[in-house]
């Protein structure tokens, strides 16, 4: 990861360097920066970088495509897959590098503005004033696309809200503003619809910039032009150009659009991307079963016709009752095995309170099926879960409702050891399980129980090793749980497998795992918060021998 990342920024200070050079250096666009000074450089260079950007920022979020990836043994090896489930972290990464190309380019432009206004105001006798003076006459071309004489500061509005670059310059930017100051993650949670809706300004992002520079307003003198008035010489004598035989009044044609190049792969797929997410979204899909689970949770059975999934995968749902453009992911919580895919939504926004109601949860009475709201479903997509099954060992770790994922990877357990585990590569689960609050356990046990039950009929008890930890809990909880600690099953899961409290100590946890597994590659999956995700990933590489035929641990997160 580390590497990929290094090679990508290596590819931005090349491209940026490069493109700086090539307006800095070169006689064609001497006359050029007479006019605009370094200013010119340092507009073009982060202009390319933009090209390179945007690219790039569509391809993490072409869902589909991402998932024939991973799912091809031809194309993709493990370490590329954990790459490819990086998806959403290098978007981000790649929407604040164009961020900060676009505030260096508009800076750069905002002063190519202002001088080139000046120089078309400013008296006649000096070399920009005769530059800017170029194409007021026939047979003569341009080289300041500034062409009426308004002095700064109506000036530059007057080129920043009447040319198309201006104009579409000032357009873009206030889309990626937008686009980017919804995208905290502070907005995604508590305003989802803001963050789902304002994302969608890309669609403008996109067109404002494949046309940005069809105006052509930065100019360089042309091949033939060059090849008769050499400007390091004629720069000197400006007064008598085409006076002399050997200064000619130079001339000059605009760069023509190269975005347009770069983009229109990247958009293609993701045209693609969209038609296929349609065409999905429109089969039909059935809800078979709503299940209320205590303290607000839904799960929802459903069947679609030709749907197939792994472990760990997650889809997007769109009721339309609640909202005919949002979509939102969940994980799947149910096996491969069943001849259903279920999810678990935790009632926690706007969004999943109307879903809630719309399935009848709010009322007492029975809900008909044909009641039942309409929803369309998009995926299902891979995710680093689908990896649980390549490992002998793995350390699952879940934090509140982060467990959802590996309820289906436990499901699956369970119904493979229900028929045949012979062939099962991996031999030894553990789990641990983070949560807040009491409440958060309940769906989940009956689950956890099941399979405890049946790996001890198996005689394998030892294949599943968890550990439920509750971060939170007040002094009469406590009370009550020591009085009961000696009690065969627990008191909060009814589980033989007693409730911890506090937080793991994950350096004792990984050495002893460790111990337990020399030699072994140990796959690390997490669904969780950003800091636990650190705090595992470094536990990953500082417990990791050198030697190859040491102990590895290999850190993997969900990401979506």
């Amino acid at each position: 990861s580390l590497l990929f990342q290094l090679v990508w920024l290596g590819l931005n200070v090349f491209l940026f360097w490069w493109f700086y050079l090539a307006y800095d250096l070169p006689p064609k666009f001497f006359y050029t920066r007479v006019l605009l000074g370094r200013a010119l450089a340092l507009a073009r260079a982060p202009a390319a970088c933009l090209n390179f950007n945007c690219m790039l920022i569509l391809l993490p979020v072409c869902r589909n495509l991402l998932s024939f990836l991973r799912g091809s043994s031809a194309c993709c090896s493990t370490r590329v897959r954990r790459q490819l489930d990086r998806n959403l972290t290098f978007h981000k990464m790649v929407a604040w590098m164009i961020a900060l190309h676009t505030a260096i380019h508009t800076v750069a432009h905002l002063f190519n503005v202002e001088w080139s206004v000046h120089a078309r105001v400013e008296e006649r006798g000096t070399l920009a004033a005769a530059l800017s003076g170029l194409g007021d006459k026939p047979n003569e071309s341009y080289l300041n696309f500034v062409r009426k004489t308004i002095p700064n500061p109506v000036g530059g509005l007057y080129v920043a809200f009447t040319y198309l670059a201006g104009l579409t310059g000032v357009i873009i930017t206030l889309a990626l503003i937008l686009i980017i100051t919804s995208s905290t993650k502070t907005i995604r949670r508590s305003y989802f619809e803001v963050f789902w809706y304002t994302h969608h300004l890309f669609v403008i992002f996109f067109i404002g910039l494949v046309i940005h520079g069809a105006g052509r307003i930065v100019r360089g003198q042309t091949a033939e032009s060059l090849d008769e008035h050499n400007p390091d010489i004629c720069s000197k004598n400006f007064t008598d150009w085409g006076k002399k035989e050997a200064c000619p009044i130079p001339q000059f044609s605009g760069n023509p659009p190269m975005t347009w190049k770069w983009v229109v792969g990247p958009m293609f797929l993701y045209l693609c991307e969209r038609l296929v997410r349609f065409w999905r979204s429109q089969q039909k899909v059935v809800i078979t079963k709503v299940v209320i689970h205590p303290f607000k949770t839904i799960e929802l059975q459903m069947m679609k016709k030709g749907f197939k999934m792994e472990v760990g995968q997650y889809i997007f749902v769109k009721c339309p009752a609640v909202s005919r453009l949002e979509w939102h992911p969940f994980t799947l919580t149910s096996a491969p095995e069943e001849d259903y895919f279920s999810i678990h939504v935790r009632i926690v926004g706007d969004w999943t309170e109307a879903l809630f109601n719309a399935c009848g949860c709010d009322k007492q009475e029975f809900q008909e099926a044909w009641k039942l709201p309409k929803i369309a479903v998009d995926g299902p997509f891979g995710t680093a879960s689908e990896d649980v099954f390549s490992y002998e060992t793995v350390m699952l770790v879940g934090a509140g409702i982060g467990v959802t994922p590996f309820a289906s990877v436990l499901k699956s357990v369970w119904y493979k050891y229900c028929h045949d585990a012979t062939n099962l590569k991996l031999k030894k689960i553990y789990f641990y399980w983070l949560c807040r609050d009491t409440h958060a356990f309940e769906w989940f046990a009956d689950l956890l129980q099941s399979l405890e039950t049946q790996m001890q009929e198996r005689n394998n008890a030892e294949f599943l090793s968890y550990n439920i930890y509750l971060t939170g809990w007040d002094e009469t909880q406590a009370t009550h749980f020591a009085v009961h600690h000696e009690e065969e099953k627990d008191v909060i899961t009814g589980l033989k497998q007693k409730t911890l409290y506090g937080r793991p100590n994950w350096e004792n946890e990984f050495k002893t795992i460790a111990g337990k597994h020399p030699g072994s590659r140990i796959g690390v999956f997490l669904c969780g918060p950003e800091g636990l995700a650190d705090t595992l990933n470094k536990q990953s590489i500082s417990n990791s021998e050198a030697d190859p035929r040491g102990v590895h641990f290999i850190f993997n997160k969900e990401n979506f």
